[in-house]
């Protein structure tokens, strides 16, 4: 029996100094998008956050409309959005239409967030995360069955109302995390689990066997992969460096007082969750997590890194394509 593994790209657009205006970001991205769709590539991810001068996206749903008017059959989907912060209904309608519109190639993947200003501003408090999302995720799915919405919880009370309309091809409802109540909640609830960077794949995979729940995992993989990676670590150096850092210092690692900042891109290549491979080394180190996991469905790569040219991007994109993923696939076949 022929495995199928998808394989995807993964996009935040920011761009950090605005140093190319973001009409063309968004313009070329989606060239881009459309462009690797044509050389193999199989699925595209969005990611959310709010107010950050770099311009993290902070609406990927639109972002995945254009997207599907790009493409033909790539999967589209969210890893991931921050439910806490949302309005569950109208997060249901808005992934809804989006089914719709993309003839049920849309996933949405959700997550608890983290930043404090995000909290604020929107009005949650952080300590209410788990149960924002376990009711949010409810409501979700009574959202996209038709059915009247009844629900009576901490968070939210809504009685007597419907969503219309709802998508024929349902979404698959995917839940990340990395630590390990949020890892539990991503077995017993969702559709799938979001890995970041490896982390949490044991876990997933023991919590759904005891949930008694079918496994898939989405894997988020940090790979930087070129023919010559040393060479193209020294380029992006500068811009992984600002990934790390700019996470660790709104606490996705833990709390910023507690996890110090990379003092170099040396550092943060060797101690973050970057890969360095070349195309061998690659296709050994994908082909091993494949057969290690069986329940993945999905790995998805940084198709730019923040302030990385989408021109640069795409030189990495096309080995891995040419040079990556036929050979994967031959060897899980």
């Amino acid at each position: 029996m022929t495995r199928s593994v998808n394989f995807g790209l993964w996009y935040d657009f920011r761009n950090p100094g605005h140093q190319v205006s973001f009409e063309k970001l968004y313009r070329d991205s989606l060239d881009q998008i459309a462009w690797a769709e044509t050389i193999g590539f199989d699925s595209v991810w969005l990611t959310e956050h709010h107010f950050v001068q770099d311009g993290y996206c902070p609406s990927p749903l639109v972002v995945a409309a254009a997207i599907g008017e790009r493409t033909k059959s790539m999967r589209i989907g969210t890893n991931l959005m921050l439910l806490p912060l949302a309005d569950p209904i109208r997060l249901a309608e808005d992934a809804a239409a989006l089914s719709i519109l993309t003839g049920g190639r849309f996933d949405l993947g959700v997550g608890l967030g983290y930043r404090q200003l995000e909290f604020d501003y929107f009005g949650r408090k952080i300590s209410h995360r788990p149960s924002l999302m376990e009711e949010g995720v409810a409501v979700i799915r009574q959202a996209w069955s038709g059915e009247t919405i009844s629900h009576q919880g901490k968070r939210f009370n809504i009685e007597g109302i419907s969503v219309s309309p709802t998508p024929e091809s349902v979404p698959r409802l995917l839940m990340g995390g990395m630590a390990e109540p949020a890892i539990d909640r991503a077995a017993r609830l969702g559709d799938g689990f979001l890995s970041t960077g490896g982390i949490g794949l044991e876990e997933y995979t023991g919590a759904v066997k005891k949930a008694g729940r079918d496994a898939a995992i989405f894997a988020g993989h940090w790979g930087i992969i070129a023919d010559d990676p040393e060479k193209e670590a020294a380029e992006v150096g500068s811009n992984v460096l600002y990934q790390t850092n700019e996470y660790i210092s709104w606490g996705a690692f833990g709390p910023p007082s507690e996890t110090p900042l990379f003092e170099s891109s040396e550092a943060a290549i060797a101690g973050g969750l970057y890969e360095l491979m070349d195309g061998a080394g690659a296709v050994e180190a994908l082909t091993g997590l494949l057969l290690g996991y069986p329940d993945i469905k999905d790995i998805h790569f940084w198709a730019q890194f923040p302030g990385e040219s989408v021109e640069h991007g795409s030189q990495r994109i096309e080995y891995i394509a040419n040079h990556v993923l036929p050979a994967v696939r031959k060897n899980i076949s």
